[in-house]
């Protein structure tokens, strides 16, 4: 079930959610070791025992991170399965979720606990939602959630598909679909974020909702992003 992606860093595969209107998502999360044996878990999908199991062998379960104020369907079962993992909260999502306790928000500072191996930049300016993109610095991982999609061709139908191709959430290579790149309101934030994301040496990028980008990560993202850039 845990797919190595990279030193220390690991992918699952979870179950297909119903969002908004209908619309169906994969869903997807990434498991990273910390040099001391700590184990982060990014976008908790779907607590099974077998993947419980294989997570526990990488070492003790000590972070859960939701990525966004979107991602979050999973949580509380992960939290109950780890009541001593601490829980950091995107923007936004503190006031959606009071049923979770959480040990503090992530800001634009590093977590203290993860300095000097996981990265994070706040995507600031959006109106859908204040997505947090991280940096797992051992593998060259750039962890995506929403902000870049794709989907295989079919798998939208009727009234769907055509709102996914004119989204462009099924274009011909990972991309931002049009809804996000509207709802960036204020550009001038959104563009120091992505400054500070392109300066990582970005090789790998995991994005939630699409295919995993092996090479040259940092081109993906400049391609994906230069709409903003510009």
């Amino acid at each position: 079930m845990l797919k190595e992606f990279g030193p220390n860093i690991w992918i699952a595969e979870g179950p297909t959610v119903t969002a908004a209107a209908g619309f169906h998502y994969p869903t997807r999360m990434a498991v990273i070791r910390l040099t001391n044996g700590d184990v982060v878990v990014w976008s908790p999908t779907a607590l099974t025992d077998d993947l419980r199991s294989e997570v526990e062998t990488l070492g003790a379960v000590r972070y859960l991170i939701p990525p966004n104020s979107l991602h979050h369907a999973f949580l509380g079962e992960w939290q109950r399965a780890y009541p001593d993992a601490k829980i950091y909260a995107p923007p936004g999502l503190r006031e959606k979720r009071k049923d979770i306790r959480f040990d503090g928000d992530i800001s634009d500072g590093p977590i203290a606990a993860w300095a000097g191996e996981i990265d994070l930049a706040i995507m600031w300016g959006n109106r859908i939602t204040t997505e947090v993109v991280f940096f797992h610095r051992e593998s060259g991982t750039a962890i995506f959630t929403d902000l870049i999609q794709q989907f295989p061709r079919g798998w939208f139908r009727g009234w769907r598909a055509l709102v996914a191709r004119l989204d462009l959430m099924v274009a011909s290579e990972p991309s931002v679909p049009r809804k996000f790149r509207v709802a960036f309101t204020d550009r001038r934030a959104a563009r120091e974020s992505l400054q500070r994301i392109l300066t990582w040496p970005t090789d790998k990028v995991v994005i939630a909702h699409g295919p995993l980008i092996s090479n040259d990560g940092q081109a993906f993202l400049r391609r994906a992003f230069r709409w903003l850039a510009d």
